[in-house]
């Protein structure tokens, strides 16, 4: 009886040892599929970070061609008009996890010094018209798709002096030369009136609007 019993109890062990190894080899397997999915989400993050840094990179370059194509164009607007040394800048800054641009204009102002200050503080809203609408010329010339269609306007050059309105006439007729872009504008301006290929009167009489093909 005592040997039945022992031999009862050892199977017991024996049975009891296998269903351990089984769970332990169980773990193992589950333990060794963590591992693996562990080492494929550190290399996940590993690629996102690197996809990141690319893109990060990518649109630091892309900022930056913008920026200088910005800052070149309205630059050449500002030469060409004023007949002057003004240069534009663009500085970023980062705030609240965005980028903002500042805009600012230097120039000698006919001295020694360069002074760079806000386009406000420089030649009154003559300058600031003038990059508001070199902005737009480059703004629409740097998107990306790019955006097709004519470049309308209303009343460019508004603040402009009026001995500068000829060279602003001028800027636009380079902008539709160098950009194969139809400019469509309403202006009080005969200077900018007489610069376009097509021009046309409009009135009111009687309450209704009057056209006139004048050239």
């Amino acid at each position: 009886m005592e040997h039945a019993a022992l031999k009862k109890s050892v199977a017991s062990f024996r049975d009891d040892l296998n269903r351990r190894k089984g769970q332990r080899d169980s773990l193992q397997d589950q333990k060794q599929q963590k591992e693996a999915r562990i080492a494929g989400l550190k290399h996940e993050v590993e690629t996102l970070r690197q996809v990141a840094r690319l893109f990060s990179i990518a649109g630091d370059y892309a900022r930056r061609e913008s920026k200088e194509t910005m800052e070149r164009l309205v630059t050449n607007a500002l030469k060409m008009i004023f007949e002057s040394d003004h240069v534009f800048h663009i500085d970023f800054e980062e705030r609240a996890e965005r980028s903002e641009a500042e805009f600012s204009v230097s120039s000698t102002y006919g001295g020694e010094q360069v002074v760079q200050n806000d386009p406000r503080d420089s030649r009154g809203g003559g300058i600031v018209d003038v990059i508001s609408l070199a902005l737009r010329v480059a703004l629409l010339e740097t998107s990306r798709p790019p955006l097709a269609g004519p470049l309308v306007l209303d009343e460019p050059g508004k603040h402009v002096s009026e001995q500068y309105a000829r060279q602003v006439a001028e800027f636009l007729n380079a902008v539709c030369n160098s950009f194969d872009r139809q400019v469509i504008m309403v202006t009080h301006n005969q200077h900018l009136a007489d610069a376009g290929a097509a021009a046309y009167h409009i009135e009111i009489r009687n309450g209704e609007s009057v056209v006139t093909n004048i050239r």
